[in-house]
């Protein structure tokens, strides 16, 4: 079962929101996580749904909105990021994530280094694809439904692989 809720901020918190970069549908659901006290088979769930509710998203929005399609795609490969990382317990990683209250590039990159040690060289390419969708079709706007689509393959085997890794979905 989904819930959708609808939030009304007031303009200053908007503004802040904006001008920081959060992305406040992650923000919430790891302060949800953390009130929550979810066991890491239970988080491993959470990002699992959450990527392949990205990856649907995505797929669908690459005719539509490019720029919201390629976000929608690189968050799919970021959840999944976050699935393994808990599923192969990267403790160092995940205690810096927890110190500082958030996921940042550099504990994203560590995180898919050790990963592509342990699951193959495939995994690092694949999150390439994935952030030149973040950087170059969200940030930058520059590329085409085309671009976007030759990148598809390698967003949906992250997810396939991680689902079939941690025997989750």
């Amino acid at each position: 079962m989904d819930i959708t809720i609808t939030l009304r901020l007031p303009k200053v918190i908007v503004e802040r929101i904006r001008d920081l970069g959060i992305d406040i549908e992650s923000k919430i659901i790891d302060i949800i996580i953390k009130e929550l006290a979810l066991n890491p088979k239970e988080e491993v769930k959470v990002y699992l749904e959450l990527a392949m509710r990205f990856l649907g998203e995505g797929k669908e929005l690459i005719d539509k909105d490019i720029v919201q399609a390629c976000e929608k795609l690189y968050k799919a490969a970021e959840e999944c990021i976050k699935a393994l990382s808990l599923h192969f317990k990267l403790e160092d990683i995940l205690r810096k994530v927890k110190e500082r209250g958030r996921w940042t590039v550099a504990e994203l990159e560590k995180a898919v280094e050790v990963i592509s040690d342990r699951i193959g060289g495939w995994f690092y390419d694949a999150w390439d694809h994935a952030w030149v969708l973040h950087v170059w079709g969200f940030h930058e706007a520059k590329l085409d439904s085309e671009a976007v689509k030759r990148r598809l393959p390698y967003i949906e085997k992250i997810v396939k692989e991680t689902k079939k890794i941690t025997g989750v979905g």
